[in-house]
């Protein structure tokens, strides 16, 4: 498990049962970085010079031993001054969440689909695209 230790990031073996967490998350953090490989792969064979990056396990904690602690992308301990002075090139912010909740609409009506979903050829088991799945009463 990840600790701080005179102001850097280092290892600490802890019982498995105590550190589920922490393997578990050091799973999905690998998953998410084949995914983030594959996007990376979309964009160069698209000819689009950038690169998505996934950030340092440490960064933005809100759980754990590393919770409430200031890190960079990279993982190195940073100021609380240093921290709100990048916050908002690392973060989304007030505006952009609420444009990304814009583009979120509520369609119930079975057969129908918001803008930014694509049709399906057929529905779940088989079923016609307009089979009622969930009835909102």
């Amino acid at each position: 498990m990840l600790e701080v230790v005179d102001g850097g990031l280092c290892e600490k073996e802890l019982p498995m049962l105590n550190a589920l967490n922490e393997v578990l998350r050091d799973d999905y953090i690998k998953d998410s970085m084949g995914g983030v490989e594959r996007w990376n792969k979309v964009l160069e064979r698209a000819g689009i010079d950038f690169r998505l990056k996934v950030p340092h396990k440490a960064f933005h904690r809100n759980i754990g031993m590393l919770s409430g602690l200031k890190f960079n992308l990279e993982g190195k301990p940073i100021s609380d001054a240093e921290w709100a002075q990048n916050v908002g090139n690392w973060l989304p912010s007030r505006e952009d969440r609420t444009f990304v909740a814009s583009l979120m609409g509520c369609v119930v009506e079975p057969g129908k689909f918001d803008n930014w979903i694509a049709p399906p050829v057929m529905g779940i088991n088989r079923q016609p695209v307009n089979f009622e799945y969930v009835r909102f009463n």
